[in-house]
């Protein structure tokens, strides 16, 4: 089996696993338990919790002490196991602890899956920036996968999807032992100072001031891509309380409409290689954070009947508005940091995109669509309680604003031949103090 197929088989189920359940967890959380918003912004904010700490340590894990391809098969197994106690949870207290570690073991496993890809590319000579993203697609069509198969087996709303993702995860356990190696790159004598004694060597990145701007603009784009994933497919579900639209397709099958934001998403990376060398990574953030204001925008005005094209539109505009900052963002921060921190600084950008990010977009959305988009008194099984244009408008206005902020604030020079490296004098080098 060639490098490159290797490569694809870990991406299709790494993110099989998580579409399985991320997109439809909503649809079953208040569609089928009936449990409250905030309960849900808290149980969606497990992933950003688990990101605040894991990534980066499991990263230093890996970059010091053990394979990273072993270290990401443990992972996943024990991930199986959580996975498939999910569905003998029946209270939002418990859920939140049962998904908080299930989290603990999955988002660790992102950076390190691109750690194990990088690695693996550059010993046998590639150049990641071209190759990495075609694998990279093949773990959206597996995203795309799990989220049909949940749909059309009538699990969107059912305990079953969770079932799904723990066969998936004991699959790409197993098989990550068979992965090419990605032994510790920092040895004996490489680290001096407290910050490589305390494994937080990709910390330093922060001394660069456009990388210090980069990261603080993930975190809030991070925030942006929790409140689609967790609001999306149930805003979609609550058509079905509506007369007019509950027989039609974006109805019947909110996932599958949903999924076209993941077709979005193949197209758009295989332009990343591209337009991040052509145009630089400050205007691919910015173009993403503006997809990101016509997201939300047009899910505002959108809906099942006549309104569906704004819909599919939205779901075309996620592509760009994902890949742009997330694959992009993976491949800005490989640039820039020292090879021997790859897995750390990878676990850096989750930490700040999909573990600070995702805690607060969580959490304060969860409290605020309570609290300012729900109307109190209603019941909420036999019609709309939320203001859907509200909510996705009050999105759409943040998008915007970050990204009226970015273009001033990131002052990033991108070289005519490519991306060009944090600071005067290349990548942050480990032992630099």
């Amino acid at each position: 089996m060639s490098l490159k197929l290797r490569l694809t088989v870990m991406n299709f189920l790494q993110f099989f696993i998580w579409g399985a359940w991320l997109i439809t967890i909503g649809a079953y959380w208040f569609q089928n338990k009936q449990w409250s918003g905030t309960s849900f912004g808290a149980i969606f904010s497990t992933m950003g919790i688990a990101s605040l700490f894991m990534p980066a340590l499991m990263g230093v894990v890996a970059d010091k002490w053990i394979n990273a391809e072993k270290l990401y098969g443990a992972l996943h197994l024990a991930g199986a196991v959580m996975l498939f106690c999910i569905p003998m949870v029946n209270d939002p207290h418990t859920m939140f602890w049962v998904m908080l570690v299930t989290m603990i073991f999955y988002m660790p496993t992102i950076s390190l899956a691109i750690a194990v890809a990088y690695n693996a590319l550059k010993q046998d000579g590639k150049d990641v920036i071209n190759d990495y993203p075609p694998i990279r697609v093949w773990g959206t069509i597996g995203f795309i996968a799990a989220l049909w198969t949940t749909s059309l087996l009538g699990l969107e709303t059912s305990a079953g999807q969770f079932y799904i993702a723990s066969a998936a995860s004991l699959v790409l356990g197993l098989y990550a032992f068979s992965l090419p190696k990605a032994p510790p790159t920092l040895v004996a004598g490489d680290s001096r100072s407290l910050l490589d004694v305390l494994g937080l060597s990709s910390f330093r990145l922060f001394r660069d001031r456009n990388m210090a701007v980069f990261f603080m603009f993930a975190m809030l784009l991070g925030a942006a891509l929790q409140l689609t994933n967790a609001y999306g497919d149930t805003f979609l579900h609550d058509f079905a309380k509506v007369d007019l639209y509950k027989d039609t397709l974006a109805v019947k099958f909110p996932a599958i409409i949903m999924s076209i934001s993941q077709i979005s998403e193949t197209l758009f990376i295989l332009a990343i290689p591209f337009v991040l060398k052509r145009f630089g990574i400050k205007t691919v953030m910015t173009v993403s954070m503006l997809a990101w204001f016509l997201r939300f925008g047009l899910l505002a005005f959108g809906d099942p009947g006549p309104g569906l094209w704004m819909i599919v539109a939205s779901c075309i505009v996620y592509g760009m508005a994902f890949d742009f900052f997330n694959i992009s963002g993976s491949l800005f921060v490989e640039q820039q940091s020292d090879p021997r921190i790859r897995a750390s600084a990878q676990g850096l950008f989750m930490l700040m995109t999909n573990g600070i990010g995702a805690v607060l977009g969580s959490l304060i959305a969860g409290f605020v669509i309570d609290h300012f988009f729900t109307a109190t008194g209603c019941d909420d099984m036999v019609t709309i309680c939320k203001d859907w244009k509200g909510i996705w408008t009050a999105f759409a206005l943040y998008s915007l604003a970050m990204a009226i902020l970015f273009v001033p604030l990131f002052k990033h020079k991108h070289g005519a031949g490519g991306m060009t490296r944090a600071g005067a004098h290349g990548a942050v080098d480990v032992n630099n103090p």
